[in-house]
């Protein structure tokens, strides 16, 4: 697929407008992220094929047919050779036959009195016991002519490869790949150039796997920049202190690979990250936060977050020691609680990942307990109004400016029961678990540029 999947990148700097550059979805075309300046004007953007645009390219489809007809012909030739083999060697058995009433015809015609009864009743035995080879012949006629088909459809197979050879401008596999490279590079660069955004939509679900019980967490590292291609999966949501670390994505899928950390103090709820090689969590049955190193397998720090309920006394709507959420964004390491003060609303603040020092608190002014989940994007905090089917982002805060709206982001809740939702800021997506699955949500982020002078 490497020939027609490869990503596309297209940088408009143009004074179109947006909205003209947008390929449509039925053209097979997505949109991950774009960017405007002031004035409306795209600065870049960046669409990809669609999961199913392979399947919708002509040449792919001309190229499924060729296959399909080399598999036949390949077949065909199978049945042939076969058959051929076992008709010449019933030939060769009767050879000797065949020899002897050549020499008996030829005697009987040199001298025809030689042919008496007796000889003759023989001849006629001899030439019944060839009768079997007639249809063999007829078998060769009829093979021979498939073998002109064959050569036929070979012929045009070969017109037909050498015109998409022509289409597709005659690059070799190296060169392809080569391409695809580079324009990854470019989407990568492009990606980074649009840097923060405000979402406007999330993906279909992209389920990854299905194991562990019906609540749980699973992330991968969300510090930025990080090669660190490591997934942590933390089956249940309180008293567990079991977390597996695979070395891949790959190997999650497969549950193969992975080595497990045995937690010195036990988790609550699902709401932790692992930011920067470390996985923050909250301790069980109190309001403390512990940051627990991967590598020395040992707490670094441990710190109570002043005032913060626990014990479901301010968790989302489905319950589950929730009261504590830890998550990442751009912008760095937060965390999403109540308090009493607050009266149950929900709070953020940020903190300082070495030593879990409160930063900077905002108080939404958001009831939790009418939360499904929530994650922070570019220094927003984004509300579901349910964890059940029918679920929406119904919410969002903004930390930048201390002002809220309310929202209207659907998303498709595939499993119908979910605990626990984050963002991975270096990979842009939303991971969940989703009654016992493990999904993943694409999104998208809309960014307006601000020019010099505005």
């Amino acid at each position: 697929m490497h020939l027609f999947s490869a990503m596309f990148l297209l940088l408009m700097l143009a004074a179109l407008p947006c909205e003209a550059l947008y390929p449509s979805p039925e053209e097979g075309w997505q949109i991950y992220s774009s960017a405007q300046d002031a004035d409306g004007k795209c600065i870049c953007t960046v669409v990809a094929p669609a999961q199913n645009m392979c399947n919708r390219d002509p040449r792919s489809r001309q190229l499924r047919q060729l296959m399909e007809k080399v598999q036949n012909i390949t077949q065909s030739m199978e049945v042939l050779d076969l058959r051929t083999y076992r008709d010449l060697q019933y030939v060769r058995d009767t050879e000797n036959l065949m020899k002897t009433v050549d020499g008996r015809l030829k005697t009987a015609s040199e001298n025809p009195r030689s042919l008496n009864p007796k000889s003759f009743q023989d001849l006629k035995d001899k030439v019944t016991q060839l009768l079997p080879l007639l249809p063999v012949l007829e078998q060769y006629k009829t093979d021979a002519r498939m073998i002109l088909r064959l050569r036929e459809e070979v012929r045009n197979l070969s017109l037909v490869l050498m015109a998409i050879q022509e289409e597709m401008g005659a690059y070799d596999y190296e060169e392809l790949r080569q391409r695809v490279l580079l324009l990854e590079t470019r989407l990568h660069s492009c990606m980074q150039k649009l840097g923060c955004g405000k979402l406007t939509g999330v993906s279909n679900p992209i389920t990854i796997r299905a194991s562990g019980s019906r609540f749980g967490s699973w992330m991968t590292d969300t510090m930025i920049p990080s090669s660190d291609n490591r997934v942590w999966s933390m089956d249940g949501y309180y008293k567990g202190r079991r977390v597996l670390e695979y070395r891949t994505l790959g190997d999650f899928m497969k549950g193969q690979n992975f080595v497990q950390h045995l937690l010195p103090h036990p988790w609550a709820g699902t709401g932790h990250v692992v930011y920067n090689g470390s996985l923050y969590y909250n301790k069980y049955q109190s309001n403390i936060l512990i940051k627990y190193h991967f590598r020395s397998r040992s707490v670094l720090v441990q710190r109570s977050l002043s005032n913060a309920g626990y014990n479901n006394t301010f968790p989302y709507s489905w319950g589950g020691w929730s009261d504590i959420d830890l998550m990442a964004d751009e912008n760095g390491l937060w965390v999403v609680y109540t308090t009493i003060p607050n009266a149950g609303n929900i709070v953020i603040s940020r903190l300082e990942p070495q030593s879990l020092e409160v930063l900077q608190t905002w108080d939404t002014g958001f009831p939790k307990r009418s939360a499904g989940e929530s994650f922070m994007i570019c220094g927003t905090l984004y509300v579901t109004n349910s964890h059940l089917a029918g679920a929406k982002i119904y919410f969002a805060y903004y930390t930048n400016t201390s002002t809220y709206e309310y929202t209207d982001i659907p998303f498709h809740n595939q499993y119908s029961h979910i605990s626990m939702m984050d963002y991975n800021p270096r990979e842009r997506v939303l991971y969940t678990w989703n009654n016992g699955h493990q999904v993943l949500y694409n999104v998208t982020l809309f960014q307006v540029i601000k020019t010099a002078g505005d």
